[in-house]
């Protein structure tokens, strides 16, 4: 059963809408890709352990503290004697081990996960027994994209290969479980030990002046919108929305990016462009916050 859903990070979100708006830094895009790859895979992986019909608990993407050192774990198990928990990576690409590091083809060195991996291991063995929990973990590295190649792969590693992830899976669904309260009472401790913003956030510097200005279709993220009725229709892609839906959206957007800067009716119109009159956005905005100060000096919260 999936307990803790995984949703993007504020960072990644951020890069996102950056990314559409401005251009990016070689470092920053870079960054921003990874990122983005890596939630990929991650989603991936989670559309086969969903359907998982073992009593099993399934939380994504945490981020705890134990003996204040944070640390993330990607996706975590509970079934009734023991944790499972993965590392996922969605390298692509020929690889080889060779003296306990990565490296792709050629020769470029990658952060050996399996070093990670014991690294997560141990601060959530830390973090069970301050909490005086006794479970048995396995951990795994999880390479889940079916184009990765690792050449002088070790045997007596705990690494799951693309090939494998289907077996795999098809074992831990048959293995008996049965949950009750204590189990429950862990997960939901977990949850509420998960640190929502990484403090290892990395983000350019960015003003509103620089970003592009306009609503993003929902679809393909062009800026070719037009309004049409009550319709906001791409010109690239054909996606439909509702322009109520895209002003929300936007507004939504608006926030993330400047999160110490009022929500006014002119500036979601400059930040929109694409809608005609501003007492649409009057309109968007009084129906769905709430209304702050008079006339000139209005916002919305």
């Amino acid at each position: 059963m999936l307990y803790k859903p995984r949703t993007e990070s504020t960072e990644l979100i951020i890069l996102k809408s950056l990314n559409t708006r401005t251009t990016l830094s070689e470092k920053d895009k870079h960054h921003y890709f990874s990122l983005k790859k890596g939630y990929e895979g991650e989603v991936m992986f989670d559309s086969l352990t969903e359907k998982l019909s073992c009593e099993c608990m399934i939380l994504n993407d945490l981020l705890l503290k134990a003996n204040n050192t944070t640390f993330q774990i990607d996706s975590l198990i509970i079934v009734s004697e023991t944790i499972y928990f993965y590392e996922v990576k969605n390298y692509e690409g020929d690889y080889f081990y060779e003296s306990e590091r990565l490296y792709k083809k050629p020769k470029t060195e990658y952060t050996n996960p399996l070093h990670q991996l014991n690294r997560s291991e141990s601060l959530l063995r830390q973090l069970l027994q301050n909490l005086g929990v006794k479970f048995p973990i396995e951990s795994q590295v999880v390479f889940i994209n079916p184009e990765f190649t690792l050449y002088q792969a070790p045997l007596n590693k705990p690494i799951i290969f693309p090939t494998q992830v289907n077996s795999y899976l098809k074992k831990l669904d048959t293995t008996p479980s049965k949950l009750n309260g204590k189990h429950k009472m862990l997960a939901d401790k977990l949850i509420s030990l998960h640190i929502g913003e990484s403090p290892y956030t990395i983000l350019p510097a960015y003003d509103y002046e620089q970003l592009q200005k306009g609503i993003t279709c929902a679809a393909c993220n062009s800026f070719s919108i037009s309004v049409s009725g009550k319709k906001c229709v791409c010109t690239d892609c054909g996606h439909e929305e509702l322009v109520t839906s895209a002003v929300l959206r936007s507004v939504k957007e608006y926030q993330l990016l400047f999160p110490g800067r009022k929500i006014t009716t002119n500036d979601i119109y400059d930040w929109c462009r694409v809608v005609e009159f501003k007492r649409t956005i009057r309109r968007v905005l009084e129906r769905n916050f709430k209304k702050v100060g008079v006339h000139q000096w209005t916002f919305y919260e």
